[in-house]
């Protein structure tokens, strides 16, 4: 499908999306992944590719980019001394087979579940960022041993099947075992990684059918979404870290979690077929 007229529309609403997930990363500090999975879902199923298989290539595009904007965070934050790099070590083993995990049940789920696995986690996000406190805590430190095995493989298996990055589970987990928020974010970043790499590549080699995949779709990683939204995040990011530094995020950080919980209540709705 390779309607001139398509590939414009479909370049325009990539562009959108690029721009604002740059701007919410910036102001926010939240993950890509959360908005840009049903974004690129919105996107796709408006220029008419609806499939069994959509939400498999959104999850797939979004992981990729995370490569990316992980791997630029991390740099930065590094250079200021701020990434735990023996927290990193200790979970990487667990977070990329949890991953691996991810992409293989990712991979044999249609639409439909993946939606509703998407609302349901999601809205469990939205309503820890409108009601959690930072008060709230587990313990005072990052967990070893079992507890540290189990909550890698499920960080890592649980962010593959939203598509989502470290922050969205990684800063949560971090925070509630004491640690520093500015230390949190900069380590998650690395989970990021852990996360993406090893599910991007499986997916690279996971097919889908010529006739169902917008353009430019190698395995379930759109091409194109990958480009232009790193291309769009490089520009705006900035932008909303400016306005962050401008204005209280916090209350902002409440109309997001609202947004995301809308969001994923529609994600829902839709997986159910009303």
């Amino acid at each position: 499908m390779s309607d001139p007229a398509l590939l414009l529309q479909m370049l325009g609403l990539l562009l959108v999306i690029g721009a604002f997930a740059g701007v919410l990363a910036g102001l926010l500090g939240v993950g890509g992944g959360i908005v840009l999975v049903p974004a690129y879902f919105y996107a796709f199923q408006t220029l008419g590719f609806e499939s069994s298989q959509l939400m498999q290539i959104c999850v797939a595009t979004s992981l990729a980019t995370i490569i990316a904007t992980s791997a630029r965070s991390v740099h930065s934050h590094n250079k200021k001394g701020s990434v735990d790099w023996s927290v990193l070590r200790g979970w990487a083993p667990g977070i990329m087979l949890g991953a691996c995990a991810g992409m293989l049940v990712v991979a044999q789920l249609r639409t439909a579940t993946l939606q509703f696995i998407f609302g349901g986690l999601a809205m469990t996000i939205g309503l820890y960022m409108a009601f959690g406190r930072s008060s709230w805590r587990l313990g005072s430190a990052m967990p070893g041993g079992v507890l540290r095995a189990a909550l890698s493989l499920t960080v890592g298996f649980l962010s593959v099947l939203m598509g989502v990055g470290g922050g969205s589970f990684g800063v949560p987990l971090m925070s509630l075992y004491n640690t520093a928020i500015h230390r949190a974010v900069a380590t998650a970043a690395g989970f990021g990684l852990l996360i993406a790499v090893p599910a991007v590549l499986g997916f690279l080699v996971t097919p889908v059918a010529a006739d169902i995949r917008p353009p430019a779709t190698i395995g379930s990683v759109n091409v194109i979404a990958f480009a232009i939204t790193i291309s769009m995040t490089l520009v705006t990011t900035p932008l909303g870290a400016r306005i962050a530094h401008a204005l209280d995020p916090r209350p902002l950080k409440r109309v997001f979690a609202v947004f995301l919980l809308l969001v994923a209540a529609n994600m829902m709705r839709k997986a159910a077929g009303w």
